[in-house]
């Protein structure tokens, strides 16, 4: 078997070639954008909670949002939708780098203009994730998945640290003037695609949304791949958790707290370098569970230890697991849901991508203050474990879901 990552959507579909293409170049430069305003954010205030307001403009409009559209994303042109979105974005964008350069507005605005781009972002991102279905079928859906979540990893580990060279050398306006740039190539990956109207059930409005919430509900593979997203992300998101165990166990330097992140990034690209497995894989549902649990008990394990290389070594564990559960979860969800209701599940997913690692913080936080960084990753990765076992004990069918090559 081919453990390398699958690159027959890119070889054998022009216009998904051609829509990755724009994504990995927009996502690569969204990175120099988020860098930019929470360099300015920290530059211009000095002050944390100044920057847990970033994380609350960004989190609340996506959330809201991304419900709100669901009323209606499956009942428009979604590529109309997407293009138009993303032209909002660009402006968006440049006048984010207008305040950066000028400092008009100061803080206040940048975080009004990310809670714009945040909202923006719940209604293109659901209707960027119904594409790849349309185009790609099988196993070549999972590559394509695979392929995005490639583009999203590489992205993750480098754009920071280029976005920080850039600052360091022009200055974090430019930073943003890049981020502009390069949603140009997301209107080029768009306008390649095929225009249309869904044939969705029923009229749009909240008869629409309470539709697709019932649809999860009763269709056992999309319920159980979703719980199972919430309880990884809620459970066991240990990101909050990285400055406490850096100074409980390592001695609190910031050179080895930046080595966290970027050993669940690296375990993420290995994974999606090797996913040919994981793509190929008739029964993704059964592998987005072993992940799921591989991913808490990882985690968990890390919380043990006070040996850096092992600890580090149990992150990028956890990062390549949380990948393929990423794109198992992913084949599972846009196999089962039909085209008219893709649009309401991607939106579900959209939330629950951000509303998951969100209360995984919140609990993070709490359990540490009241035990211990590392108590609180032993408990939060035995607890994924449990409710990933619970998921796989009560939904046979996403255990048992088989695709088509």
């Amino acid at each position: 078997m081919n453990v390398l990552t699958d690159l027959r959507p890119l070889r054998e579909n022009r216009t998904f070639r051609r829509l990755w293409l724009g994504t990995t170049a927009s996502g690569f430069g969204g990175q120099f954008g988020v860098f930019a305003v929470m360099f300015y954010v920290w530059d211009s205030t000095r002050s944390g909670a100044a920057l847990g307001l970033v994380g609350l403009a960004t989190g609340l409009p996506l959330i809201v949002v991304a419900l709100a559209g669901s009323a209606f994303t499956d009942h428009v042109d979604r590529r109309r939708l997407a293009l138009r979105c993303t032209v909002a974005q660009i402006v968006i964008s440049a006048a984010m780098a207008f305040v950066a350069f000028t400092d008009a507005g100061g803080v206040p605005a940048m975080l009004g203009l990310v809670a714009l781009q945040a909202g923006l972002g719940g209604l293109v991102g659901p209707a960027r994730q119904t594409f790849v279905p349309a185009l790609l079928t099988g196993d070549r859906l999972a590559a394509g998945l695979a392929l995005n979540h490639l583009s999203f990893q590489v992205a993750m580990l480098l754009g920071p640290a280029a976005a920080g060279v850039l600052t360091a050398v022009a200055g974090v306006g430019w930073c943003l003037v890049f981020d502009t740039i390069t949603f140009g190539a997301a209107l080029a990956g768009l306008a390649g695609l095929p225009s249309g109207v869904p044939a969705a059930e029923g009229a749009p409005g909240w008869r629409s949304v309470r539709a697709g919430f019932a649809y999860a509900g009763r269709t056992p593979a999309v319920r159980g791949a979703l719980l199972a997203d919430l309880a990884a992300t809620s459970f066991a998101m240990p990101v909050a958790l990285f400055p406490i165990v850096n100074a409980e166990k390592f001695g609190g330097r910031p050179e080895v707290l930046g080595l966290f992140t970027t050993a669940l990034a690296v375990g993420g690209v290995l994974a999606m370098l090797l996913s040919g497995p994981a793509t190929r894989e008739p029964r993704p549902g059964r592998l987005m569970l072993i992940c799921g649990a591989v991913w808490g008990a990882a985690l968990g394990a890390a919380g043990l230890t006070s040996n850096l290389a092992l600890f580090l070594l149990l992150l990028a564990i956890a990062g390549a697991a949380d990948t393929w559960a990423v794109v198992s979860r992913g084949t599972v969800v846009q196999t089962v849901t039909p085209p008219g209701y893709r649009g309401r599940i991607s939106s579900l997913e959209h939330i629950a991508g951000a509303a998951g690692p969100q209360l995984g913080t919140v609990r993070a936080g709490l359990v540490a203050a009241a035990t211990s960084g590392g108590a609180a990753l032993v408990l939060g990765g035995l607890t994924a474990v449990a409710a990933t076992a619970a998921i796989a004990a009560t939904a046979p069918q996403l255990r048992r879901f088989r695709h088509a090559p």
